[in-house]
């Protein structure tokens, strides 16, 4: 069971120790959404980005295994470019694990559509691009420390000479995956497999 869409309140700090006596699977997704101050406040959220990086760092030291995934909003209402690289520098401090994006659009009846400074569509295309570029730097390189380790994953598919499986890293449809070539495992089934290669999405992996 991975823990999805967890609102960040301090409580979640108690599931840690449970990740990392392994009762929890060291998965955690937290929608953060931004991290300038004003805009959170314009989202309606507790606007301390401060404080988030020190629980994320406080999670890792406690629990080194643990995967952080979280989603972000470009171009919300009144977003600057100050706002914008305040975000991005929470981005690059962070160092979150597997990360979404989209921009701001409109949804019938929300408050946020009355506020003032709408973000250009153009511009809101654009600061996602910037921010997916920097995301996908960080991924590459968290990916790429995972190789020589040992994992256990879940087989999803198989052929054509390769097999495709999950870690406890990788939710199903919306994170990476493990790519076995050379054999084709049973589906359903777990694998004890070493890492030896990866890029900003998948890995590679070698049957052990």
């Amino acid at each position: 069971v991975r823990l999805h869409y967890v609102y960040p309140y301090p409580h979640v700090d108690k599931l840690i120790p449970l990740m990392a006596d392994g009762k929890i699977l060291p998965y955690l997704d937290i929608p953060f959404q931004h991290a300038s101050p004003d805009i959170l406040k314009n989202m309606r959220r507790p606007a301390h980005a401060e404080k988030v990086l020190e629980r994320v760092h406080k999670w890792r030291e406690q629990c080194p295994e643990i995967a952080v995934r979280s989603t972000f909003i470009t171009g919300f209402p009144g977003e600057t470019e100050k706002d914008f690289d305040i975000l991005l520098d929470f981005l690059r401090e962070a160092q979150l694990d597997r990360v979404g994006a989209f921009t701001y659009s409109a949804v019938e009846g929300a408050a946020a559509n009355n506020l003032p400074g709408a973000v250009p569509e153009e511009v809101k295309e654009e600061r996602l691009e910037r921010f997916m570029e920097v995301q996908a730097e960080i991924s590459a390189a968290r990916l790429g420390n995972m190789i020589g380790k040992e994992l256990e994953v879940l087989v999803d598919a198989a052929g054509d000479g390769q097999s495709i499986a999950r870690s406890y890293r990788d939710a199903p449809e919306i994170d990476g995956e493990v790519l076995i070539d050379g054999v084709e495992l049973p589906v359903g089934e777990f694998a004890k497999v070493k890492v030896t290669h990866a890029d900003e999405h998948d890995l590679w992996a070698e049957l052990m």
